[in-house]
């Protein structure tokens, strides 16, 4: 059986994709895997000054390359998130028209968070929960002319009458059978997409692009959080189990990046995309941070932090393991914004998990807290509420800013259209954000702290959203400059290259200057044996 997987997305990077693809390639040795992507949100520099809107372009030329390519098969699988999902329709037309015997499904964020529209695409079947194992059955029954349209996490479409049959959702892989995976796919056989060339090997220039030095990985799966704006909403919707952190063993985690390491020896950071990492016990981060100082020996950054999990002693145990950066949802100071966004988080709770991440800044590149600005259902309060947060804050930290962009079928559009607000589409760029004085104050308040007094006074120029207000286009780019120059001075002196991307860092790997750079300014917490022994049957 001849399969051919494609991403589309932006970039590479693709963890999920990935991790599918390799379980794939198991089952089937005949399989391809291609990526079709426009921006690179990784790099630093790059969002800087990409624009709203702004990316490739994918016309009828373009279209007709990729489905040339894609069309080869008996099998073509599409995983797309929903910014991609109007280039996955066309692709999937194209390819039906090019090889009608060829079956065509589509999985991935979109077909599991807007399964109502994905179906519309001109494909035989959509996924509409994790799909490795359901794959696996489909595929058996597909290759054994038994009746395949009964596998669970699966909407079939039948090609004459466009009847659709809705089967239930498959229970979510266990701890074990996530264990049992292969690990994802990052390297070896494959495509990626160039207009007017069409698909050529992925090269290890694609991979710095995209990463620079560092290792996308998903430890744990799930999040406890119900917040309206996110597309966990439909997965906790489909499946409550989705609440509960899931994830594989130490050895499995640990093994899946010593792979990636004999791939990409260059590698030198890890980031976890996890969405509630510290929500992990005590006893299983004690054992993974000793575990990950002595197999493994590289720095990590984990992304996905709440608040109200934030422990001094986990923080301090995983500060020592290595972990280099620490990045934590804030998203608003206002009360009244946080429970529209059905996100509990006290306001109090925030500042004091600030207050540890602070404590632990000298080991670490300053913690990264995300904002969500650019929201029409503030009112003026609401955006100063943020400001005060941001401006009592511990120090020193940066913002990752993002403009309000809303997710089809998720709870915040049902939200927005009750308040009768347009719905922004979910392709615009959310670092592209409104040059409005609010947002300017957030990148001064990154690099600087005024007095009270003259906070004060440029508060008195905040307006909300909605509320006609001055623009000030030159002066965002200004104040963004000492943002960009801070942060890529901090990345510089820890070695840290996943945010500066491309050639520049593996140079200074290669040459050795790397190494130097992390011996003069790299400084590691240390910790006496018995602090950190002491721990390990600790429950947290």
């Amino acid at each position: 059986m001849k399969i051919h997987l494609v991403s589309l997305e932006d970039g590479i990077t693709a963890t999920g994709f990935r991790k599918f693809a390799a379980y794939a390639e198991k089952i089937n040795p005949d399989t391809r895997t291609f990526y079709v992507g426009t921006q690179r949100y990784r790099s630093m520099w790059k969002s800087f000054v990409r624009k709203v809107g702004e990316g490739r372009a994918f016309g009828a030329p373009e279209v007709e390359e990729i489905a040339q390519e894609l069309a080869q098969a008996d099998v073509v699988a599409f995983s797309s998130m929903t910014g991609y999902a109007d280039l996955t329709k066309e692709l999937a037309t194209r390819v039906r028209a090019i090889n009608p015997k060829a079956y065509t499904m589509w999985g991935g964020i979109h077909p599991i968070i807007y399964p109502e529209d994905a179906i519309t695409a001109d494909v035989d079947a959509i996924c509409t929960g994790e799909g490795e194992l359901a794959f696996a059955e489909w595929l058996y029954h597909f290759e054994n002319g038994t009746d395949f349209q009964k596998v669970s996490s699966f909407w079939f479409k039948d090609r004459t009458t466009g009847a659709i049959q809705r089967n239930p959702f498959r229970p979510l892989m266990s701890s074990a059978e996530l264990a049992s995976m292969p690990y994802p796919k990052y390297g070896g056989d494959e495509g990626i997409y160039e207009p007017r060339k069409g698909f050529r090997p992925v090269t290890r220039g694609d991979y710095l692009a995209n990463n620079g030095l560092a290792y996308p990985a998903v430890w744990s799966i799930g999040c406890p959080l119900h917040c309206t704006y996110c597309g966990n909403t439909v997965f906790i919707a489909n499946d409550p189990e989705y609440r509960k952190i899931r994830h594989s063993g130490v050895d499995y985690i640990i093994g899946e990046v010593q792979a990636a390491l004999k791939v990409h020896p260059y590698l030198k950071t890890v980031l976890f995309y996890d969405d509630s990492f510290l929500a992990i016990s005590l006893r299983e981060l004690t054992e993974f941070a000793t575990r990950w100082r002595e197999e493994v020996g590289i720095e990590f950054c984990i992304y996905g932090i709440i608040p109200t999990y934030v422990q001094r002693d986990k923080v301090e145990i995983l500060t020592w393991a290595g972990m280099n950066r620490i990045r934590m949802g804030v998203q608003s100071g206002s009360e009244r914004i946080l429970k529209f966004y059905k996100r509990p988080t006290p306001i109090v709770r925030i500042e004091q998990a600030a207050a540890v991440l602070a404590e632990f800044a000298p080991y670490q590149i300053n913690p990264s807290y995300d904002i969500i600005v650019d929201n029409p259902v503030e009112t003026r309060q609401d955006v100063v509420d943020t400001l005060e947060l941001v401006y009592r804050l511990a120090r020193p930290f940066t913002l990752n800013i993002f403009s309000l962009r809303v997710i089809p079928n998720t709870t915040l559009e049902q939200q927005m259209i009750a308040e009768g607000f347009d719905v922004e589409q979910i392709n615009e760029n959310y670092t592209a954000l409104r040059p409005t004085w609010a947002n300017v104050l957030l990148y001064i308040l990154m690099v600087w702290k005024p007095s009270r007094k003259t906070f004060d006074r440029w508060l008195l120029k905040v307006r909300a959203y909605n509320e006609p207000q001055p623009s000030h286009p030159i002066l965002i780019l200004f104040a963004r400059i000492p943002w960009l120059i801070q942060q890529g001075v901090r990345h510089l002196k820890h070695g840290e290259f996943s945010v500066i991307t491309g050639y520049p860092g593996y140079i200074l790997w290669r040459t050795g200057v790397l190494k130097l750079i992390k011996r003069l300014f790299s400084r590691k917490l240390e910790l006496p044996a018995e602090k950190w022994a002491a721990r390990i049957p600790v429950e947290g």
